[in-house]
C-alpha cells in the first residue's frame, strides 16, 4: 500500500489517521509513505509505516530545463513502479500527486473526485466529498473518507512520534541553556504566507501573562527564515534579569523541533505546522487563525482551542493584506483568554481514539516538568 502525502508539513502531520486506520485494516501490509524528502521527519518514527518513498522535490524542481534532472526524475519514477503496489491512496489531490499515482500501475488507485488540476485522471475510484455551499469538511475528515471508501473503519489516531535522539537532543540543549526542567511554552510566530502571521508585538504580550501562569521560558520554533521576524521577542529579554525568551528558529531539524514541542507544556502557533504537531504529540494549544478557516484546517476536534480574528469571507490566505487585517483584529487579551480556558480544561488535549500503551499522551500533565499552573487571577485584562 502506498499513501501519497507530499506536503505541506502541516498536512503531512494530520495524514496520519489514514496511516493509522489502513494499518488497523491490514495488520500485515508493507504500507509506505510518499513524502517530500525534507519532510520525512516528521512521520519517520511512526510505528505502522513500513517504509518511506522520499521525494526530492527541490532537486527535481524544473526538470524540463535539464537533461539531468529529467533522467533523475525518470529513475525516480521508475523505482516508483517496480514496487508494485496493490493499492494508492492520493491525501494529496493535486496534478503531481494524480500523475504519481497513476504511474504506480496499481490496480486500485483512490482519490477525491473533486482534486485539483485533473489529478482524479490518476485514479480508478473517485471519491466523492461534501464541497456544496456552506458545507465544510475537516481536511482529516475528508482524507479519512477515502479509506472508507473502499470499507475501511476510519481511526481518529493523530499520535506523531519522536526519534529518541531527538529526544536526547532536546533534553541536553535545555540543560545548556540553564532551564532544564522547567515548563516552557512553544510560540511558532512565523508560517509560510504573510497573511497568516498574527503581529509579533502580539506575541511580545504574551511574555508576562504567561510566566504568571507558570510557564518560566517561551521557546521560539520556525525556519531560518524568520529569524529577523522573532527579534522583537528576543529584544524582549532585556526587561527580565534573566533570559526569559529562547530563540530557536533555524536551529533545530524537523524531527528537533518535534522534540522541543513534545516536551511543552503549551503550545501558540498560527495556522501552521507546529500547531498540528503540538495536536499530534498531545500537547495542550491554542491556535491563532485569520483567512484560514478552522472548522476546515484548524487543530483537529479542537473547536476550544482557536482564537479568529474578523472573518472576511472574501479574503484568501495568500493576499497579505487582507490575512494580516484579519489577524491584527485578534487582542493578546482574546488570546490569554483562550490559554486560560486550556489550562482549567481535565479533558484530553488531542484525538487518540484507539490503542494503549501510548494513552497516557491523552491527558494533560498536572505534575511533573511540563504541568502549567492554574491562574488564581482569572483571564487577563
Amino acid at each position: 500500500i502506498l499513501i501519497i502525502r507530499p506536503s505541506a508539513l502541516g498536512d503531512v502531520c494530520r495524514t496520519v489517521p489514514v496511516l493509522v486506520s489502513l494499518r488497523q485494516r491490514y495488520p500485515h501490509a508493507e504500507i509506505d509513505w510518499l513524502v517530500q524528502d525534507t519532510f520525512a521527519a516528521a512521520i519517520e518514527a511512526h510505528p505502522d509505516l513500513t517504509g518511506i518513498v522520499s521525494f526530492p522535490r527541490s532537486r527535481l524542481a524544473h526538470w524540463w530545463r535539464s537533461p539531468g534532472r529529467l533522467l533523475e526524475l525518470r529513475r525516480w519514477a521508475g523505482d516508483l513502479r517496480r514496487r508494485s503496489y496493490d493499492l494508492v491512496i492520493d491525501c494529496q489531490g493535486l496534478g503531481r500527486s494524480g500523475a504519481m499515482s497513476r504511474y504506480t500501475g496499481a490496480v486500485q488507485r483512490i482519490g477525491l473526485r473533486n482534486a485539483r488540476e485533473f489529478a482524479w485522471l490518476g485514479y480508478t475510484l473517485r471519491v466523492e466529498s461534501p464541497d456544496g455551499p456552506g458545507e465544510v469538511i475537516h481536511t482529516v475528515d475528508e482524507m479519512l473518507l477515502l479509506v472508507e471508501a473502499i470499507g475501511i473503519e476510519p481511526v481518529r489516531d493523530m499520535r506523531l512520534y519522536v526519534k529518541e535522539d531527538h529526544m536526547r537532543w532536546w533534553d541536553q540543549r535545555r540543560n545548556e541553556l540553564a532551564f532544564g526542567e522547567q515548563p516552557y511554552v512553544v510560540v511558532a510566530p512565523g508560517s509560510r504566507w504573510p497573511g497568516k502571521n498574527w503581529p509579533i508585538e502580539r506575541f511580545v504580550q504574551l511574555i508576562e501573562p504567561l510566566l504568571m501562569r507558570g510557564l518560566a521560558r517561551m521557546v521560539i520554533v520556525g525556519s531560518k527564515e524568520e529569524t529577523s521576524q522573532v527579534r522583537p521577542l528576543v529584544e524582549a529579554n532585556a526587561k527580565f534579569t534573566e533570559p526569559v525568551v529562547i530563540d530557536m528558529t533555524g536551529q533545530s531539524s524537523i524531527g528537533q523541533s518535534m522534540a522541543v514541542i513534545a516536551g511543552a507544556g503549551l503550545v501558540i502557533a498560527n495556522d501552521s505546522a507546529p500547531l498540528h504537531m503540538a495536536v499530534g504529540l498531545g500537547r495542550r494549544c491554542v491556535g491563532l487563525f485569520g483567512p484560514t478557516n478552522p472548522a476546515r484546517v484548524g487543530p483537529y476536534r479542537l473547536p476550544h482551542a482557536v482564537v479568529r480574528g474578523s472573518v472576511n469571507a472574501d479574503a484568501h490566505f495568500k493576499d497579505d493584506d487582507a490575512g494580516e487585517a484579519m489577524m491584527r483584529t485578534m487582542s493578546h487579551v482574546a488570546v490569554v483568554q483562550c490559554v486560560d480556558r486550556i489550562i482549567a480544561m481535565k479533558t484530553p488535549v488531542t484525538v487518540h481514539d484507539h490503542r494503549s500503551p501510548q494513552a497516557s499522551l491523552n491527558e494533560p500533565k498536572t505534575n511533573g516538568p511540563h504541568a502549567i499552573a492554574p491562574t488564581a487571577k482569572g483571564p487577563a485584562s
